[in-house]
């Protein structure tokens, strides 16, 4: 592992342990060439996944992309760290269980969507409102009013 200091490629693990989510372990680093110590995570990954674009265009999958969304709609709601990381591995596993390599953006976003609808509703329509483009009020309050079970109406 290269050490992000120097740029030193003999660098030690010190320590290693499970990291909290327990699907990826923690190493401690330390560089003998600059006395630098950082972390890093390791993860098991089933396979190299692309991501194939609604407008055709093919790119590595990123987890660090799907958390970053994920983390965004979660965002100052009253959900453990924890949960969240769960969810996202869940994904992921999901994701590389799916037997393709290629697989849509389309595909992951309801994916993402059918999670966060189970964890968050609030954070399933500020997901929603990036992932299908609302465009004005409207096209939140349409969304928002096929999530309400049919109220029967007054006579």
């Amino acid at each position: 592992m290269r050490c992000p200091f120097c740029g030193n490629i003999d660098t030690q693990v010190k320590d290693s342990r499970p990291a909290e989510d327990h699907v990826s372990i923690r190493r401690r680093r330390f560089c003998p060439a600059c006395g630098g110590r950082f972390t890093t995570y390791e993860r098991v990954q089933l396979r190299d996944l692309v991501v194939i674009k609604s407008n055709g265009r093919r790119e590595d999958f990123d987890r660090s992309k799907l958390e970053r969304s994920i983390r965004i709609s979660m965002q100052k709601r009253p959900v453990e760290q924890e949960r969240i990381d769960q969810m996202i591995s869940g994904i992921v596993r999901r994701l590389e269980s799916m037997g393709e390599t290629d697989i849509p953006s389309k595909a992951i976003g309801e994916i993402v969507m059918e999670a966060l609808a189970r964890i968050d509703t609030v954070a399933y329509v500020r997901f929603a409102s990036v992932y299908k483009n609302f465009q004005a009020a409207d096209d939140f309050d349409k969304f928002v009013s096929e999530l309400r079970p049919n109220l029967p109406k007054d006579e």
